[in-house]
């Protein structure tokens, strides 16, 4: 797969994009999972960038933080991130972004794009709490409780978010991104 420079920059930016707004983040007393904007800044990438760019920009966020940049939530950064407790939250996340840039790239429909917006968020949850029942030892009832059910309702509103935000920018700036060649 060849890239153009543009495509490459796309990338790029797309993934301190993410990184950027992982960093908002609000520790939970209840959970070692943190309250981020890391949800709505992938679903807005899938929205603007297609499945590949976006895809692409994910994976490089995601190996920016193992080779130990701290551009995972709380300024953290290494492998031991992606193979702890929230790791899997982080694993979900190139899944995610590919079905959302799909629909986007298949569909105008808001119905579909936005079901996508809801497919990958429950991706991105069942791979989390799998992988937090594992490392944790709690039942998967216990990490449903712990991780999934107390951002349910923001998670939701950033999806909506998401879902303005990006396709406004996808309306405005259609004719200088190359979100549809893929």
């Amino acid at each position: 797969m060849k890239l153009s420079t543009k495509e490459l920059i796309l990338c790029s930016i797309f993934a301190a994009i993410v990184a950027i707004l992982s960093q908002i983040s609000i520790p939970l007393p209840f959970t070692t999972v943190p309250l981020t904007m890391q949800i709505l800044a992938v679903a807005v990438t899938g929205l603007i960038l297609g499945s590949k760019l976006s895809t692409i920009s994910v994976l490089i966020y995601l190996l920016l933080g193992c080779i130990g940049i701290p551009v995972f939530a709380q300024f953290s950064g290494g492998v031991g991130i992606l193979f702890g407790p929230t790791g899997g939250y982080l694993l979900g996340l190139p899944l995610m972004v590919y079905i959302i840039g799909l629909a986007k790239d298949k569909s105008s429909s808001t119905i579909i794009i936005f079901l996508s917006l809801i497919a990958g968020l429950i991706i991105v949850y069942i791979t989390g709490t799998l992988m937090f029942a594992l490392i944790t030892g709690n039942t998967i009832h216990q990490s449903i409780l712990y991780c999934v059910a107390p951002f349910v309702l923001v998670d939701f509103i950033k999806l909506i978010l998401a879902y303005i935000v990006g396709s406004t920018v996808s309306k405005r700036v259609s004719s200088t991104l190359i979100y549809n060649e893929n």
